[in-house]
């Protein structure tokens, strides 16, 4: 089978907290509506002179021949799962991920290091997100650009350097998500924060030395929530340029409620941690301690 080489932009579209949806809807009604969104998501290729490479269970992945291409393509994604509503009442979301780089082709397929980073920062995208890299960044042009904003540096499974990566805004409110990236909004070096998480006897710290933790009922979670109602990883708290984050990544959804009187539910979405308060995985607060997660953030040792 012949080889050839060439630069393109690789996209890979993953539907987020599918297994959830297995799990609590059973597999026909489930795969109906992996199918209707995928439907969706592969529709809008052509009209960016996008080729569906091929389907992986619940993911897509695609080429495009620039960068522009991917981008366009991936907001138009978003936003037609946003309003198509392939699960009808039950919401389904995504996540996307890109890059742009020499591949190498093969038949139908396409290979190499560039489309193996695609696929990792995909997984680390949260739902209803768009990341990209910097070669994907420096790809686009300048009035395209200006809607990528950097969120953080990450490390990518298989690779030793981290990578940097860029959030793509597609949605009204996406100025108001990202600009935690902006330096004028972060905050002055040497007042850096840290986030304890505490549950029962667990207690686990996010902070820019450890960036992530996983909230759910698996073993494997940071913290481990033994309840039904609880997915195995149920949602992810995230340190990012100095903020904290939850992102849900259930089909039941997420609780936060803060000190100050606040309570919010997200679902396949996040939203900034900030002061104290409590979180609750899959079930709306109702006085019974036993399964809450308390958080609060402060400013973190000197050593830490």
């Amino acid at each position: 089978m012949s080889q050839q080489s060439e630069k393109l932009a690789i996209l890979f579209a993953d539907i987020s907290g599918s297994t959830m949806l297995y799990e609590t809807l059973g597999n026909a009604l489930a795969r109906q509506m992996v199918v209707r969104c995928l439907a969706i998501m592969s529709t809008r290729l052509a009209a960016h002179r996008g080729t569906l490479i091929k389907t992986i269970g619940d993911e897509i992945m695609c080429t495009f021949p620039s960068a522009a291409d991917a981008l366009r393509a991936a907001c138009h994604m978003q936003d037609a799962v946003d309003h198509g509503k392939p699960g009808g009442e039950t919401p389904m979301y995504v996540r996307i991920g890109f890059n742009f780089g020499e591949v190498i082709r093969e038949g139908n397929d396409v290979h190499g290091d560039a489309v193996n980073v695609a696929a990792r920062i995909t997984e680390v995208a949260r739902a209803r997100q768009i990341l990209a890299t910097q070669p994907a960044v420096d790809a686009l042009p300048p009035e395209l650009r200006d809607r990528a904003r950097h969120i953080r540096r990450a490390s990518i499974k298989g690779r030793q350097a981290q990578l940097d990566l860029f959030q793509i805004g597609w949605r009204a409110d996406d100025g108001e998500r990202v600009r935690v990236g902006i330096p004028a909004y972060r905050k002055p070096e040497g007042h850096k924060e840290q986030l304890v998480l505490r549950h029962r006897d667990q207690q686990f710290t996010v902070s820019e030395r450890s960036m992530t933790a996983t909230l759910g009922r698996s073993e494997a979670c940071a913290i481990v929530i033994r309840d039904e109602f609880v997915a195995e990883r149920h949602a992810i708290v995230e340190y990012q340029l100095g903020k904290f984050f939850v992102s849900d990544r259930s089909a039941s959804g997420t609780y936060v409620d803060f000190s100050g009187g606040e309570t919010l539910h997200i679902l396949g979405e996040d939203t900034m941690l900030r002061g104290s308060g409590a979180i609750l995985l899959g079930r709306p607060f109702s006085g019974d301690p036993a399964w809450i997660i308390e958080f609060s953030i402060h400013l973190a040792p000197t050593w830490a």
